[in-house]
């Protein structure tokens, strides 16, 4: 990642205050002299940005990809890793000898963010100073590697930093598979720099061999596909050992099975688990925030909130053929450089489609992406 070093950066201020609220009245009462002429000099500012700026600057900074990493005296403080992230301002962080502190955020780290929902998440790697044996503050969030990440409100919101894969858990029934939704989380999973694995839970309530071609297409792809359940135990070994000794997200929309999956998986857990919404056919959120766990059979597993919508992050619409694997072999054969694949004439892609060489499932997940339609 590229690296860059200086004495200050200009950024972004967020104000945590808002500006003082104007006296709408105040020079209809100069007017009728209800203002002393003293006082006129210490009144409200009327025009301009207000009290606070929009600009900061600061001064002895590190910038590291799209990361700005704040030098500080490391004197005193101690590395550590963040279990839950709440609202970026409260975190659960172990250090040195799994000692867990309750730490909030230094301002200025939240000050340097860039485009991003929360300065501090779950997985991150930081430098905190401890305050006593119990809490402490977050003074530097240490470069991310992996991520997973989404567009929320025109700003990104990372899911969850470093990290080596993500378990990506859909249910066959209730609710139904959402083959569109997985499409996207393996996107934003490449995009994140980090590889995927596809669990399909709930399998003892469907007849695996009517989805069979589900199961090969993305198999076929080069990902590994696992038929869970969390009610029969099947496959949970193989989930097990997939999950040995690596840094992995468990995600997808509520009510798939995500937290019983992990209850069996490790016991000692004791995640709470809901029910499917019968009206809406809706999973319920029983996982509040992102939990960064530790695995008794070594490495980590971040159980996050369900998401119902995982809107592509910081990737153009021309960009998101170079995700789909399966369009690699057949994009050279457009008859122009910069077919989007949509309508255009001469396009290998939409040939390769009617011909059965790509899924048609996959390429209306591609349109979607590229039109911009959650």
């Amino acid at each position: 990642m590229p690296k860059k070093s200086g004495k200050k950066v200009r950024i972004d201020f967020r104000k945590n205050r808002g500006r003082v609220a104007r006296n709408n009245d105040l020079t209809r009462d100069v007017q009728k002299g209800d203002v002393a002429d003293d006082k006129l000099a210490s009144g409200e500012r009327l025009s301009g940005k207000g009290k606070l700026s929009r600009r900061r600057t600061i001064v002895g900074v590190t910038v590291e990809g799209d990361q700005i990493i704040r030098d500080v005296d490391e004197a005193g403080c101690l590395t550590g890793r963040v279990l839950s992230a709440i609202g970026g301002l409260h975190c659960r962080v172990e250090g040195p000898d799994q000692v867990v502190y309750d730490c909030s955020v230094r301002r200025v780290v939240r000050t340097l963010t860039r485009e991003a929902r929360n300065a501090v998440v779950t997985g991150d790697r930081v430098l905190f100073r401890p305050l006593d044996k119990e809490s402490g503050i977050i003074e530097r969030v240490e470069p991310r590697s992996g991520i997973l990440a989404r567009g929320h409100q025109r700003q990104q919101h990372i899911l969850v930093a470093n990290i080596s894969q993500v378990a990506i858990i859909g249910s066959l029934e209730e609710p139904h598979l959402k083959p569109a939704l997985i499409d996207r989380f393996l996107v934003s999973a490449e995009k994140g720099g980090v590889k995927a694995l596809i669990c399909l839970n709930k399998s003892d309530l469907v007849d695996l061999a009517d989805l069979q071609q589900i199961i090969g297409l993305y198999a076929r792809l080069g990902y590994r596909v696992v038929p869970t359940s969390s009610r029969t135990g099947q496959n949970v070994d193989l989930l097990r050992h997939l999950l040995a000794g690596e840094q992995t997200v468990f995600s997808g929309q509520s009510g798939v099975g995500k937290s019983s999956l992990l209850n069996l998986l490790c016991p000692g857990l004791q995640l709470g688990i809901g029910e499917v919404s019968q009206d809406t056919g809706k999973g319920r959120h029983t996982t509040r925030h992102s939990q960064l766990l530790r695995l008794e059979t070594g490495g980590w597993v971040v159980d996050t909130p369900g998401i119902r919508q995982m809107e592509i992050w910081d990737v153009a619409g021309g960009e998101v053929e170079g995700f789909f694997r399966e369009f690699r072999p057949f994009v050279s054969h457009c008859r122009f450089n910069s077919c989007l694949h949509l309508e255009e004439d001469g396009c290998a892609i939409r040939q390769a489609v009617r011909h059965g060489l790509i899924s048609q499932i996959r390429y209306e997940s591609y349109v979607r992406m590229v039109v911009g339609d959650d």
